[in-house]
């Protein structure tokens, strides 16, 4: 049996830093947005020879998440056949658009297909690897609340198109974490607790985007503390014609967004104007659950 499937990446089009928590990750506030630049996956099971389960994702080096989420998995009583799920990597790896998680989600649908884990064993191994990776179970648009794991979907936001620039920079998340800490950024919980529910009213309601108070992404300064150059791009997706400029998640990839009448074609011309400046730059539109839907090969 061959199965393929998408793995959206993330945008956080809001991204609102708390202080330090129990478990030794940071509150959050955040909105993520799955995005039509994507892995793919291809899952194909395997004969009863089989020594166990076989992850290939060429140029990445190093544990893959996709691996761990299948033992994890088998670890919860999982007892599909053994697979090898070869993966296509289209978006930036380390780039703060959440490629590793949501090639693990992606993995976590196809399993699903194959032979389906109840919920809450999906749940349960979603959760234990990584923040990222329940926001990105089901493509589309949420709200992230504690460490960005406690999922919201949120309708459809109005309609918008982006362009993505990747920058051949190292940036390590947790890195960007700890700068954060060490400028102070951290908001107190009585200033999430409002902009959370700003959030809620305006996605839930008739705004359908982000209010301009919370689109922002408070990562954003580390970021440029750490790797300055980032500003450049943001200067240069701004003359490109975008609205809002943001930093992906913990960076280094710059987003803009632009909204209205063909906003689809003015991130297209963007994009393709700042290609000879940016390798694999490129225009996205956000994507729903269909999208990263398992389907036969």
């Amino acid at each position: 049996m061959r199965l393929l499937a998408r793995a959206p990446a993330k945008v956080n089009l809001s991204l609102l830093l708390g202080g330090l928590r129990p478990d030794g990750r940071h509150e959050l506030v955040t909105v993520f947005e799955s995005v039509s630049l994507c892995d793919e996956l291809e899952l194909s099971t395997l004969g009863p020879e089989a020594g166990g389960d076989e992850v290939i994702c060429a140029g990445v080096a190093g544990p893959n998440l996709v691996a761990v989420a299948l033992q994890r998995l088998r670890a919860r009583g999982w007892d599909g056949s053994p697979v090898r799920v070869e993966v296509s990597k289209r978006i930036p790896v380390a780039a703060g658009m959440g490629g590793g998680s949501a090639d693990a989600a992606a993995t976590l649908r196809l399993a699903a297909a194959l032979r389906e884990p109840s919920a809450a064993v999906v749940a349960h191994v979603a959760a234990s690897l990584g923040a990222d990776v329940p926001g990105q179970l089901v493509p589309g648009a949420s709200i992230g609340t504690a460490a960005g794991d406690a999922i919201e979907p949120v309708p459809p936001l109005r309609p918008h198109a982006l362009v993505i620039l990747p920058l051949p920079l190292g940036l390590s998340t947790a890195d960007v974490y700890r700068e954060a800490d060490r400028l102070g950024l951290g908001r107190e919980p009585a200033e999430l607790e409002s902009a959370l529910r700003e959030l809620r009213a305006s996605l839930c309601g008739s705004a359908g985007m982000v209010p301009a108070a919370s689109a922002v992404n408070d990562l954003e300064p580390a970021a440029l503390s750490l790797r300055p150059e980032i500003r450049t791009a943001m200067e240069d997706a701004r003359s490109a014609g975008a609205q809002r400029v943001l930093v992906c998640g913990s960076g280094p990839t710059v987003a803009g967004l632009f909204f209205g009448e063909q906003a689809v074609d003015r991130a297209g011309a963007g994009a393709a104007a700042l290609a000879g400046r940016y390798a694999g730059a490129c225009a996205a539109v956000p994507v729903d659950e269909t999208f990263g839907a398992p389907r036969f090969g």
